[in-house]
């Protein structure tokens, strides 16, 4: 099965139908074609041409000259065919032209016109084209030519566009425009695919198409998840766990100088009472030493404080 994106009037985004492979894949017979197309053109001819024969042209009731003495040919009637204003030998009198071809052979002959236009990429498909309640050929055109693919104002190719029985707003918006021809779904035939470039439908008037011929309802299929949402949901949680780490281990060692400040706060009184004892110190040398030891860690104050009273041991 193929999927093609709907192609929606205000240019959006919209759902991904599945095209049956049976329908839009299937083997294309050329011979077959030809015959079911020459059949459909034979069917369409009324037949009603009709010749007057010499009995039916009016007049020629009396014999032109004698039988016999003149010297020419016989003749009965002014109105035989070598004359003119007589009747026509062997002309065309109506008739029909229908050849009989198998309902088989039609619905496969279709299968390979579509299949051969969707081998080519000229299928597309619709949502609608008008939004709103009334007709609109510009806006009809304009998404048309968007699911064509033509940049220019104009087609350049003929087009045909299937809808549904219902589906009125479309017909009146596209009746008009040149180079487009709008059928039913139940209208739809291999001469009319044939001599189109492309072939656009309605997501309703393909269902309707996709029922009558598989039995089988049309397939929508789902949009994938996109995967931007995953990758920005993994990163705002390493980072979350990181904030929690970075959070935990402050704490912990924020616990450790408050426990080794502690320690010096006990000893603390030992290196000043050292100092103090100690008669050779000048007071600038002591206030010198005491805002160094107050600027560096706690953990520097504690060695230092230590080291006095390990001396004094």
């Amino acid at each position: 099965m193929t999927s093609v994106s709907v192609i929606t009037p205000s240019g959006k985004g919209g759902t991904d139908v599945e095209l049956p492979g049976e329908i839009f894949e299937a083997g294309v017979n050329i011979p077959l074609m030809h015959q079911v197309v020459v059949a459909q053109e034979a069917a369409a001819r009324q037949g009603t041409h009709a010749t007057k024969t010499r009995g039916m042209v009016r007049g020629g009731g009396k014999k032109p000259y004698r039988q016999k003495g003149t010297g020419r040919a016989r003749q009965g009637s002014l109105r035989a065919p070598q004359y003119a204003g007589g009747g026509v030998v062997h002309g065309p009198v109506p008739r029909s032209y229908k050849q009989r071809t198998p309902k088989k052979m039609k619905a496969a002959a279709l299968r390979g016109a579509l299949s051969d236009r969707m081998s080519h990429g000229r299928i597309a498909v619709v949502s609608a084209f008008v939004d709103g309640e009334e007709p609109s050929t510009k806006g009809a055109l304009t998404v048309l030519r968007t699911a064509v693919g033509v940049a220019g104002p104009r087609l350049t190719r003929p087009v045909l566009v299937v809808v549904s029985a219902e589906d009125e707003l479309t017909r009146k918006s596209l009746r008009n425009a040149a180079g487009v021809r709008v059928l039913d779904s139940g209208q739809l035939n291999t001469y009319d695919v044939l001599a189109s470039d492309h072939v656009v439908f309605t997501q309703a008037a393909l269902g309707e198409f996709v029922v009558r011929a598989t039995g089988e309802e049309l397939a929508v299929a789902e949009p994938a998840a996109k995967p931007a949402r995953k990758s920005a949901a993994k990163p705002k949680k390493a980072s979350a766990d990181k904030a929690d780490e970075a959070s935990a281990e402050p704490a912990d060692s924020a616990g450790e100088p408050a426990d080794s400040a502690g320690e010096p706060a006990d000893g603390a009184d030992e290196p000043t009472a050292s100092v103090a004892d100690e008669p050779t110190a000048d007071a600038d040398e002591l206030a010198d030493d005491a805002a160094g030891e107050a600027a560096k860690p706690a953990k520097a104050a504690t060695s230092r404080a230590k080291k006095p009273k390990e001396e004094q041991e």
